[in-house]
């Protein structure tokens, strides 16, 4: 049975992806090929039950990005149609300009023009009027920023992240908005990433390494434990995060390798390095007031 490109046994377990060769877009006659499922990562984001293929994550904005991008555009011609203004001589003699002078050409343009600095006399009886065409108004940036802010919610960002747009923010609306962002983004890391692309991958390394020798069945075992870190995040306020992660430690509301892996780091790495730098200060007799031991024996 093969559903949207993906071929499945009688059991409904996948058995083969059937791929394009080439990119749909380059022209080609899009040939597929025959791929088997253990050599497909296949990472998306499942929905409901039974979803066998992820969908795109600005699925829910695509058709409000484009009629955004069509008010936009819409607009620009607005915009440059004000700027285009044109003045208008009146006359109360209807017989005047019999010669046809200051008349548009054949390709209609006026005989007569206007340039920075003149100073045209009029006849009597005449005016001058110019148009008026009306502008894109007040309401276009607030309209563009609302609109903004819906497709970043359908999107699972900010506003600011979005657009780049930071003239309205502060330090707790940006903290806010980064901490909901975060979790979303670690949801992914750890419930996407790690079980569809980390553990397979490391699977199938730990398999070709044993079958090569290379590692033997008890180290086999033994790596399987792996603990995966993902990238940290920096703050607003490097300073009071820092505070507030020391004095969670110190209260005991977390350990200290906790606060080690949500930078990112591996807290066996960061000992490691730390043992070296104190070994290689003492041996230069060397005294720096972050080292514990020191400020300790002063104590």
């Amino acid at each position: 049975i093969i559903r949207s490109g993906i071929e499945f046994n009688r059991l409904g377990q996948k058995e083969a992806y059937y791929l394009f060769r080439e990119h749909p877009g380059e022209g080609s006659f899009g040939e597929s090929v025959r791929v088997p499922a253990s050599d497909v990562l296949h990472i998306y984001k499942p929905l409901r039950p039974g979803q066998i293929r992820g969908e795109p994550w600005l699925s829910n904005v695509l058709l409000k990005l484009y009629e955004l991008d069509q008010y936009d555009d819409a607009e620009l011609v607005r915009k440059k149609t004000a700027a285009m203004f044109a003045g208008f001589v009146t006359r109360l003699d209807p017989e005047a300009n019999i010669m046809g002078e200051g008349e548009a050409n054949e390709h209609g343009v006026a005989l007569s023009g206007l340039e920075p600095g003149t100073m045209q006399l009029l006849d009597p009886g005449e005016d001058i009027k110019f148009s008026e065409p009306s502008d894109v108004g007040g309401s276009y940036e607030a309209f563009m920023r609302q609109q903004l802010r819906a497709i970043a919610i359908g999107m699972g960002i900010t506003y600011e992240q979005l657009t780049g747009d930071l003239t309205n923010v502060n330090y707790s609306s940006i903290r806010a908005g980064l901490i909901e962002f975060r979790r979303r983004c670690a949801m992914l890391q750890h419930n996407i990433m790690v079980f569809q692309f980390c553990r397979p991958v490391w699977n199938r390394w730990l398999e070709l390494a044993t079958l090569s020798g290379k590692l033997s069945t008890t180290g086999k075992e033994t790596s399987k434990e792996v603990k995966w870190i993902a990238q940290g995040f920096d703050w607003v306020d490097p300073l009071k995060d820092q505070q507030a992660q020391q004095m969670a430690v110190r209260n005991g509301f977390k350990s200290r390798s906790e606060v080690v892996s949500e930078l990112g780091y591996d807290v066996e790495e960061i000992d490691q390095e730390i043992a070296e730098d104190q070994r290689r200060a003492d041996s230069f007799n060397l005294f720096f007031d972050s080292d514990a031991r020191g400020n300790n024996a002063a104590k």
